[in-house]
């Protein structure tokens, strides 16, 4: 008897000619043709502006305990943030690379520079631990309200009370860094479940800043499940839930009116004659699903986004292409799941970010491990930045914008092609400076 995914045998799903590639691990750019203008679709969903804004409240509401707490946000005054910066060199580069014209300028988004993580898991999953730390001290009266003295977090009665609480979280990596990191600084006893594409030095890591860490023979979604059910066997835990946290989501949408900033602070404008495409890596989804978010509700029809993942884990796109979102795995269309992109090696999307993304964002395109190897080597060449694999994924999408026919036809069809020469291209850096010096060398290496 044929293998039914979803109602449809395989042989039935590679009709349509993007699944076909997907199935054969080629690259492909598709179009999210669903999409309407963000004036349509903004009420399609459950979050609005004002929910980006009451994230971004909650945030100054603790810079002054972040500051006080971590060394590297002083410089910031306890904002968690990145700069960016141009990357010219690199882009002459990949030009070469996919012999194509990019037009407009590239820079590179350096959230593997972000403060207490180094990484973009910083943004949302800080965000979640602050939010649950919150709860838990005004509920249980140590904080009379939003307009108390937030410093008191890093009093002993707070630091004693929070010990009796766990904090839980089911990663790849980057995930279990931010959380476990900023669990613990709040006295929260963390627990990280890591699963079987982690690498040790994250483990050991975790382990040197009081995190346990609980190793699984298993992939990102099972590690997630695992973790999820010892948390909820306990009262006192709270489980930081990768696949559907609103929290997470909200955390990340922040980033876009502080890239706003910056970029209006060098004279950067984004406006209908100046567009703004953002090149994300996607995982699950939730880290590119809230920054575009955001970014809609901060620049509009302005800005486009373009999520990458590896060809061997093209969870998003399948989960939009199938319409089946999270009920589908990449393992059930033959697909492997294994990438040297550990961050992004997830087999399964996030439903509900999956579902409000339908909405917002502009398309996909899928990397092979090669190219991620060969960005990651040429980038260091170039422009002397080193990223993790996962972080060198979206360097790739502006020249798959030009290079494409799809790409083309939507630069065409949204009426950009005259713009396009006041375009601000930016790949969105998600980690790579707490990486050891042993494994930079072998990533280097093995992109040469």
């Amino acid at each position: 008897m044929t293998k039914e995914i979803a109602g449809k045998t395989l042989e039935q799903w590679k009709e349509n000619p993007y699944i076909k590639d997907i199935i054969e691990e080629n690259d492909v750019f598709w179009i999210n043709d669903k999409k309407g203008s963000f004036e349509e679709e903004k009420d399609q969903v459950e979050y609005t502006g004002q929910d980006v804004k009451d994230a971004e409240d909650r945030l100054k509401r603790f810079a002054p305990w972040l500051e006080m707490t971590f060394e590297d946000t002083k410089k910031l005054n306890g904002l968690i943030e990145s700069p960016y910066s141009k990357i010219d060199q690199f882009k002459a580069d990949v030009e070469a690379r996919y012999d194509t014209e990019i037009i407009g300028d590239l820079y590179l988004k350096r959230d593997d520079l972000l403060p207490i993580a180094g990484t973009i898991k910083a943004r949302g999953a800080i965000y979640e631990v602050l939010v649950h730390a919150e709860k838990v001290a005004i509920e249980q009266g140590l904080l009379s309200g939003y307009d108390d003295d937030y410093t008191k977090f890093a009093s002993d009665e707070f630091q004693n009370y929070f010990k009796d609480f766990s904090v839980v979280v089911g990663t790849t990596g980057n995930l279990g860094i931010s959380v476990g990191v900023m669990a613990a600084a709040f006295g929260f006893k963390a627990i990280v479940h890591m699963s079987s594409e982690a690498k040790q030095w994250k483990k050991d890591y975790l382990r040197q800043n009081g995190v346990e860490v609980i190793e699984h023979n298993t992939n990102f979604t099972e590690a997630v499940e695992q973790g999820r059910a010892a948390s909820e066997a306990d009262p006192n835990s709270y489980f930081v839930d990768d696949e559907n946290s609103e929290h997470l989501f909200l955390g990340y949408t922040t980033a876009a009116s502080r890239l706003k900033a910056q970029l209006e602070d060098d004279g950067i404008v984004i406006d209908d004659d100046h567009p703004l495409f953002l090149y994300l890596p996607c995982g699950v989804g939730g880290s590119p699903g809230g920054i575009t978010f955001g970014a809609k509700h901060t620049f509009g029809d302005n800005v486009y986004a373009f999520f990458a993942e590896p060809t061997h884990v093209p969870s998003l796109i399948l989960g939009l292409l199938t319409g089946e979102y999270s009920n589908v795995s990449v393992n059930d269309f033959g697909i492997d799941g294994k990438t040297v992109m550990d961050g992004l090696a997830v087999p399964r999307t996030s439903q509900f970010v999956a579902k409000v993304m339908e909405h917002f964002f502009d398309g996909g395109y899928t990397l092979s491990d090669e190219e991620s190897n060969r960005n990651l080597t040429r980038l260091v060449d170039t422009e002397d930045i080193f990223l993790e694999p996962a972080a060198t994924a979206g360097l790739s999408g502006a020249a798959f914008l030009f290079k494409t026919e799809e790409g083309q036809k939507f630069i065409q069809d949204k009426g950009l092609t005259e713009k396009m020469a006041n375009a601000t291209h930016v790949a969105w850096a998600t980690g790579g400076s707490m990486v050891p010096e042993e494994d930079r060398k072998k990533f280097y290496e093995a992109g040469k």
